[in-house]
């Protein structure tokens, strides 16, 4: 094990002197180059330690210390936690900073690159990022998705790693009490949910128990597809999809959809879902499990699997563990929710960068070895060691009660910028029970194909942006109050379908379909 490195030596004696610079094999300039950034993301509206740019994150300490670039922040917005708003002003105020960043930068980039906002990075990254055109090499699918409509693509994206995210969730030791087995069809899925309202499995005499529940009200939606439904075609909820014909459709304009939410509605009334769900709130997970009141969810692999050890303690025989999504109506087990491999988040070089080599330059270091593991893990030494070739936390780190994640956010690690994300980042802090989850559902082939996005030209961006916010706000409208049981979705739902038709839908699919054929087919 090495316990001091390069990087660890250079900060514990200066981050800013010219000898340590010249020992750096990833230095890029010789003189210190100063390159301003706004970088907004929703954990932090600046690029500083939580927000704040007089707090340098460890990890741009590193980097500059090996690269001998400084960022230095000028984020706009900073008082706002919208992502889309803090860019909308610093495109407004028309002075750029040298390198855009943060959140949901894609569909911004893409539409104001073309006219001159950004530079494209197609030419810049084959004759100066060798490592970022290697992963392009690997993987040209997803420069295909990242491209806008004139063929160039103009941000380096935040790249996530792995392919399991979230998974169905069962009290195992619920089941083990009423002598239940783990449900395999949607049929068995209801019973044990009414098992569970009204079987009194956690023996306190009273029917308090919260059959279904989660921490994000959309994941009731994740019941659709237990009835040949789609709530999303991607990792963002509400997406669009890629149907069995190749076309894009929106899952909330479906047949399946009305017949899928009748069934939610349904189960809704019987007390089988949270009658909280929509209100509760992200600590629903936290409250229900702690108090021994939850039964099942959809929720995500490492975090959720930790309630075992976290409650060992509290609830006696606690075991809340991972189990296959149970076959839909017509016999198909699927998963709809993956890691989507590549995000709307990054970053980019405005049209006022003097420096556009040495930025993409500087980009290409977060992909070499010493700057992903950066990106990933902190700073060696710091937070992390290297073992036996493995990056390895420090075992203060992953004992620690902050989780892993929120560390690496103070550390400058896994924030959103342009890198490409190390599964061994969190495999080193998901529970046996989770990764035995993880096996079970890859075992099984549960996975489906995302949809990646598109790629507007300006008349299509219009159309988009006239029609379609109006629609998903209808759209959600209806779906919680039919849920809700104000109203009956098959009753409604002719009416329902007119009306989107008035508002656009049917404009709204045609720019779509015409993007995605010009961007991938």
């Amino acid at each position: 094990m090495r316990h001091l490195t390069l990087t660890s030596a250079i900060l514990m004696t200066t981050a800013m002197t010219s000898p340590a610079f010249a020992e750096s094999h990833l230095q890029i300039v010789d003189e210190p180059l100063e390159l301003t950034i706004h970088m907004h993301w929703p954990r932090a509206q600046g690029y500083g330690v939580g927000g704040d740019a007089s707090k340098i994150y460890p990890v741009e300490e590193a980097a500059r210390a090996m690269t001998n670039i400084f960022l230095k922040d000028a984020t706009a917005g900073a008082n706002s936690t919208d992502s889309a708003e803090a860019m909308n002003l610093m495109l407004a105020q028309g002075k750029l900073p040298d390198i855009v960043g943060g959140h949901l930068i894609q569909q911004p980039v893409n539409e104001y690159g073309p006219e001159g906002a950004f530079v494209p990075l197609n030419d810049l990254v084959k004759e100066h990022a060798p490592n970022i055109q290697k992963f392009w090499d690997e993987h040209p699918e997803l420069q295909e998705a990242i491209s806008a409509y004139d063929g160039n693509y103009y941000y380096i994206p935040y790249l996530p790693d792995g392919e399991f995210a979230r998974a169905w969730y069962i009290r195992q030791d619920w089941l083990d009490v009423l002598g239940l087995e783990q449900p395999q069809t949607v049929e068995e899925y209801h019973d044990v949910l009414v098992a569970f309202r009204d079987g009194d499995p956690n023996g306190n005499g009273k029917k308090d128990e919260i059959p279904f529940f989660s921490r994000q009200w959309e994941e009731v939606n994740r019941l659709l597809t237990l009835f040949d439904a789609r709530s999303s075609g991607s990792d963002t909820y509400h997406d669009f999809y890629v149907d069995d014909a190749g076309a894009i459709v929106h899952p909330y304009a479906q047949d399946a959809y009305r017949d899928g939410l009748a069934n939610i509605a349904q189960w809704y009334a019987e007390g089988l879902i949270d009658p909280e769900i929509f209100t509760r709130g992200s600590s629903s997970r936290d409250y229900l499990l702690s108090e021994n009141l939850g039964g099942s969810t959809h929720d995500w692999f490492a975090s959720t699997s930790g309630y075992n050890a976290a409650l060992a303690d509290k609830v006696e025989g606690f075991n809340f563990i991972p189990f296959l999504p149970p076959a839909s109506t017509s016999g198909v087990r699927m998963e709809e929710h993956r890691r989507i491999p590549i995000k709307p988040d990054g970053w980019a070089i405005s049209y006022m960068n003097e420096h556009p080599v040495e930025t993409i330059k500087y980009f290409d270091f977060y992909f070499t070895e010493e700057g992903r593991n950066l990106a990933n893990f902190g700073v060696e030494g710091k937070t992390w060691d290297m073992v036996d070739g493995e990056p390895t936390f420090k075992p203060e780190v992953l004992s620690s009660d902050v989780a892993v994640n929120s560390q690496m956010y103070l550390e400058g690690a896994q924030i959103q910028r342009g890198f490409f994300q190390d599964y061994r980042y969190e495999l080193q802090w998901t529970s046996p029970e989770a990764l035995e989850g993880i096996a079970l559902y890859e075992a099984n082939d549960l996975l489906i194909p995302q949809f990646l996005g598109v790629a507007f030209n300006q008349e299509e961006q219009a159309t988009f942006d006239k029609y379609w916010p109006s629609i998903r706000t209808y759209m959600l409208e209806r779906q919680q109050a039919w849920i809700l049981g104000a109203g009956d979705v098959q009753a409604e739902w002719d009416d329902y379908a007119a009306t989107l038709d008035k508002m656009g839908y049917p404009q709204v699919i045609e720019v779509m379909n015409a993007a995605y054929a010009r961007q991938y087919q």
